[in-house]
């Protein structure tokens, strides 16, 4: 059978010179189709958008996401722009006077504004004789010392404010700014009109737009910057503006890196070949395969996504291996003989068949995210395999072709058989790996055996926030509200009744209350739930005003005849804030469940709790759902674990067939993988002991590193083979293919490793790790073609003539 394998190899060596000859030939049509393609597909760039949204994570149809836009669409956002106030003292003339303007401010201004709310405006339900009164707070603004004193003892002690509108403390208060749930929704609201009612339904408007958020959170940046001043400090928080930080910094590492990855790659090539078109032709392959990936991206209609930010400096990186080594070859062969369109030919028939290989490898380690349930992992996986294939084509079927024409010449007085510091290098580690190869193996297998064991010890992490350092004022702000306030972001839980008017049921109006009153003393670690509130609350309200506004009203009303009667004065008063709360048939309710920004494994244990108690204390005849950024993340987090399992099974199940194919035989194959298991056992060991947990970017490090360190060993054993069936020696088959591929293969690994650590210039936190683990992952893996490969090839051909080690002589 591997004489078989052979015989089909070599014929496959002689289809590509024969494709090299026809492209030379015919190399101003290659050359002009080539190049109207890629310009047909660069022209989708213009129709590129970017989604940084908690929604984006997500398929459009997964059931997580259809509850949470079913839930937008009947009670509104729930994600809110926060802005906590902190002034000298929050009860005085001067603070309330700038809270309103700001407030006003705020509302004549920011787009696609829903609803606001803050002291200014927030409802204020009393009773007037027998007249239930439902008002702003400052309906009457507070003149005298008395009337202020009045105000605040009002404030504090009305449970719907605190944790919401003021601290426990009095210290700070908040401005909650609540944006259109759907795109185009709302054309304006009354600016102090109290908790207003969520967008109504919106059948099938889109949602809003990351470009409407962004403007809306770039409104409310610009109008607070103009209020912040000594003694009335402003803080910006809540989650859009969380994702907008997100996509500023996204936009802005996408330049940088693109700008980096071009000046490393055209570096590297110079030095390598030292020549124009050494450095020209792989940027042009780089470039075209660049624009024709993203053109795709663009006109299939895939948005650029958080994880999906590397992948323009990615497809830079990964598009040049394969030019190089094909121009290592080309160059080596005019060199010698001074025939250029034997060089063309030549450098086809030895290294295309390799090329082709390392690319389907490439592009099989890169796919396995394509199934991904988290969305942009599964962009990130059809589009940069998409652009390796592209990489491929332009390199295979453009670069012959441009060589045909570019007068490219051999280097004067460069003596092509002299020996070089870089051969003399290869030589030295020739004799080292194929001299002590037990040595090395048995080093080599105690290391992977020991990071492997530390890599099963790591943890998955969905935590955005953590992404970002520590000093941006979006980070600290959101500490502060979580701190000051209880919590930044919410579990929303639908509970429907099943029937209408269920919800004037006192005992599941009293369940309501109950949970919320167990949910506020949950508390594990460091997250605790600040607050949970419902419809129950609302009743309350209303019952104790009903009472004369006393306090030890404030609760259900015993007799259940008046729970209807108590909610229709409150419609009757003019106020819709019912409707933030209840559908309009009273049978489903939402409940609102406050928490910090955790990372999202945090969550698992309070969602749990949270089921496990509904369905207790409100029975088998009311469905619960749990939706909201807390349910999304819980889900993402889940897609993540899943889809990380699944992809590094197909990488490394598809990568394995493809090298025993490759090489022709099942023993060397399955041998050939052990130095691309090495560098992905290393980095994901070196994760759990630098406590770098696995999350969106980082669970990407294995699949994308055997991925590309494979092309080393693909390359590796593609000489190998062909040496060795020359020379019958190890030895000589090893110094051979390091001198003939070595070099492409220490440059290839070298671009690669930069245009990974690029990412370490990142203002992400976890796209910097990332950066490093690939980046080194693929130096590793060089250093494992250079050195574990070859003991291997010393350790599984054991019969073959000529072969000699230290070890055996000793």
């Amino acid at each position: 059978m591997e004489g078989e394998m052979t015989d089909i190899r070599d014929r496959i060596e002689r289809r590509f010179e024969h494709l090299a000859a026809f492209l030379c030939r015919r190399r101003w049509w290659v050359v002009i189709a080539a190049f109207a393609v890629a310009a047909g597909l660069a022209s989708g760039m213009a129709r590129l958008t970017i989604d940084t949204s908690n929604e984006g994570f997500l398929h459009p149809d997964d059931p997580i996401l259809v509850q949470y836009d079913a839930f937008k669409d009947m009670f509104g956002r729930e994600d809110m722009i926060l802005v906590a106030i902190e002034p000298r003292e929050i009860f005085t003339q001067e603070t309330l006077r700038r809270i309103k303007a700001l407030h006003e401010d705020l509302a004549d201004n920011v787009p696609h504004l829903n609803d606001i709310t803050s002291l200014a405006n927030a409802r204020n339900t009393y009773g007037d004789g027998d007249r239930l009164v439902v008002d702003d707070l400052m309906a009457q603004w507070p003149e005298t010392l008395e009337d202020m004193a009045a105000l605040k003892t009002r404030v504090m002690a009305n449970p719907l404010y605190r944790d919401r509108l003021i601290s426990r403390d009095a210290r700070l208060t908040t401005l909650v700014v609540e944006l259109d749930a759907f795109s185009g929704a709302g054309a304006g609201i009354d600016v102090l009109s109290g908790f207003d009612e969520a967008a109504s339904p919106a059948g099938k408007r889109p949602p809003l737009t990351d470009e409407e958020n962004g403007q809306a959170v770039e409104t409310v940046r610009t109008i607070i910057e103009k209020y912040d001043a000594e003694g009335f400090r402003l803080y910006m928080a809540g989650t859009p503006t969380v994702t907008e930080a997100l996509k500023r910094a996204m936009q802005a590492d996408m330049k940088l890196f693109m700008g980096l990855a071009l000046l490393a790659i055209g570096l590297c090539l110079l030095a390598m070949f030292r020549r124009f078109a050494g450095v020209f032709l792989p940027l042009l392959v780089v470039v075209l395969s660049f624009v024709s990936t993203m053109g795709a991206m663009g006109y299939s209609g895939t948005p650029i996504k958080l994880p999906t930010i590397i992948l323009p400096s990615f497809l830079l990186a990964v598009s040049v291996g394969a030019a190089v080594h094909l121009l290592a070859m080309f160059f080596q062969h005019l060199q010698r003989t001074g025939d250029h369109t034997g060089a063309v030919a030549h450098a086809m028939g030895h290294s295309g068949l390799a090329i082709v290989m390392t690319s389907l490898t490439t592009a099989a380690g890169l796919g396995s995210f394509a199934t991904a349930e988290v969305a942009p992992i599964a962009d990130l996986g059809r589009f940069s395999s998409l652009g390796v294939l592209f990489s491929l084509l332009y390199t295979v079927i453009l670069l012959p072709a441009l060589l045909a024409i570019i007068p490219v010449k051999p280097h004067a007085g460069v003596d092509a058989s002299a020996s070089t510091f870089f051969d003399r290098m290869l030589d030295r580690v020739t004799d080292f790996s194929t001299g002590h190869a037990r040595a090395v193996v048995a080093a080599s297998l105690v290391v992977i055996a020991l990071f492997t064991i530390s890599a099963a010890q790591l943890r998955f992490s969905h935590d955005i926030l953590s992404w970002l350092p520590e000093e941006w004022p979006v980070y600290q702000a959101t500490r502060k509200v979580d701190r000051e306030l209880r919590g930044s972001v919410v579990v929303e839980i639908v509970v429907d009744t099943g029937r209408e008017n269920g919800l004037y049921d006192r005992d599941i109006l009293l369940g309501l209350d109950g949970l919320a009153r167990e949910l506020e003393s949950w508390e594990r670690g460091k997250l605790f739930v600040g607050k949970a509130s419902s419809v129950a609350d609302v009743l309350k309200e209303i019952h104790q005003a009903l009472n004369e506004n006393r306090p030890e009203f404030y609760a259900i009303p015993d007799n259940e005849k008046l729970i209807p009667q108590e909610f229709l004065l409150f419609e009757n008063s003019g106020s819709d804030d019912l409707q933030d709360v209840v559908d309009s048939r009273f049978q489903t309710a939402r409940f609102t469940v406050k928490a910090p920004w955790r990372d999202t494994l945090e969550y698992l244990p309070l969602l749990r709790e949270i089921e496990t108690s509904f369905h207790k204390t409100l029975g088998p005849d009311v469905t619960v759902t749990a939706t909201g950024i807390m349910s999304l993340f819980s889900r993402t987090l889940s897609a993540a674990m899943w889809s990380a399992a699944k992809s590094y099974v197909i990488a490394f199940g598809a990568i394995t067939l493809m090298m025993i194919l490759l090489i022709g035989n099942l023993r060397l194959g399955l041998a050939a993988m052990l130095p691309n298991v090495a560098p992905i056992a290393i980095a994901m060991g070196f994760m759990w002991w630098a406590g770098i947990p696995l999350n969106m970017f980082t669970m990407l490090v294995g699949s994308i590193a055997i991925g590309l360190a494979v092309d080393d060993t693909v390359h590796f054993m593609h000489n190998f083979r062909r040496y060795f069936a020359q020379s019958g020696d190890v030895r000589e088959a090893v110094r051979r293919t390091l001198h003939t591929a070595g070099r492409a293969m220490l440059v290839t690994s070298v671009v690669l490793a930069i245009g990974f650590y690029i990412f370490m210039f990142a203002s992400m936190i976890n796209v910097i790790q990332f950066g490093f683990l690939v980046g080194s992952a693929i130096l590793l893996a060089l250093l494992a073609d250079f050195l574990l490969a070859p003991a291997l090839m010393v350790l599984l051909n054991p019969a073959a003539p000529n072969i000699s080690t230290k070890e055996d002589s000793q």
